[in-house]
């Protein structure tokens, strides 16, 4: 026997239908999106004589990040000349440094040794999490640093109320706990998204771009707005940056001497320099038309942003400050070759 529905309903099926099509939908996207258990990477060669190369050369610069941030870390914690605010911000920046690079390479030198290009969804996350983490407290710090330098140089005599140990400790920190609540409030939000788009990731580590990529149209709109929100507050950043340099040269071009001018310009170059680095390559990142998204450049403006400033930074600043390139050779030619000598006497001994 047929059913047959009375003709008053069918108004209300018209109704109905649009709505249980677009809860069909939605059980269906999370449903997609709760079975991802694991996402996969992009690859940077196909052979693997290729991977291997890519290995060695991860490896160099993963070695070298970490042996000149370490140097760094090691030399202001162990100077106490080099106990003012300015050398304990470097000294976070460095601490930043060795984590953002740890964060990306080590999974990635793990990919090219095993040629797996799979990473658990738990370790995107954290993933996702400490990059974001990292990089945002970094930006925080860059802008404490500049106000760190404005105060040295635009008011040398208030330095000592403004700047003191605890104001640096707590500029600090308060850089650390913005960058964490910047962080729990992007991954949570963009993690909580239904994906719709797959599990490939088109980028050797997992990074927020990416994620949210793969999720629906419709639900990236939420990340959207706090995105939107987020630009503006980095944009105040940004010219906070900007118009404390622009006092900051305005009083270093007013110094009567030569050399005063050079030691004021050798304190606040390093700093600049950092800070461009950090910000052109996050811009070429974040600003590339889709356009040109190949997978190759996608690498490469990859590797750019989270393993260039790592690697470069502390280059910068020990090139053109002599107060840390000699507390830092003083720990090479001294402290090293005696813990070297402890080391054998022991072994020896043993």
């Amino acid at each position: 026997m047929a059913l047959t529905v009375p003709r008053n309903f069918s108004p209300y099926l018209t109704l109905l239908f649009p709505l249980w099509t677009m809860l069909h939908a939605q059980r269906q996207q999370m449903s997609n999106s709760s079975s991802i258990t694991q996402f996969l990477l992009l690859a940077f060669a196909d052979t693997q004589e290729m991977q291997l190369w890519h290995f060695c050369l991860f490896l160099a610069i993963y070695l070298a990040a970490l042996l000149s941030n370490g140097l760094i870390i090691t030399a202001i914690a162990c100077n106490h000349h080099l106990h003012t605010p300015m050398y304990f911000f470097l000294l976070n920046l460095s601490l930043i440094d060795v984590g953002s690079i740890s964060t990306a390479l080590p999974k990635a030198m793990a990919n090219f040794l095993w040629d797996t290009w799979t990473i658990s969804y738990a370790g995107c996350a954290a993933q996702v999490f400490l990059f974001v983490f990292l990089i945002s407290a970094e930006y925080f710090l860059l802008i404490v640093m500049a106000y760190d330098r404005y105060v040295a140089i635009c008011k040398p005599l208030h330095y000592g109320t403004l700047l003191d140990s605890r104001a640096g400790v707590h500029m600090a920190a308060a850089a650390w706990g913005s960058g964490f609540l910047y962080t729990v409030l992007h991954t949570a939000n963009t993690f909580s998204l239904p994906l719709c788009q797959g599990n490939a990731v088109d980028q050797f580590f997992c990074e927020l771009p990416q994620i949210l990529r793969l999720s629906c149209s419709d639900a990236y709109l939420r990340e959207f707005r706090l995105l939107l929100i987020s630009t503006f507050v980095f944009l105040g950043c940004f010219v906070f940056i900007v118009l404390s340099y622009v006092q900051i040269f305005r009083a270093v071009l007013q110094i009567p001497s030569q050399q005063g001018r050079h030691k004021a310009f050798s304190t606040c170059l390093p700093h600049l320099a950092v800070v461009s680095l950090f910000l052109i390559t996050a811009i070429f990142a974040c600003l590339k038309p889709p356009s040109i998204s190949l997978p190759s450049l996608n690498l490469v403006v990859a590797g750019l942003y989270s393993v260039l400033p790592p690697a470069v930074n502390p280059l910068i600043y020990s090139v053109r400050n002599q107060e840390l390139r000699n507390a830092v050779w003083k720990l090479v030619t001294e402290c090293f070759p005696k813990g070297i000598e402890c080391l054998s006497s022991s072994t020896y001994d043993s």
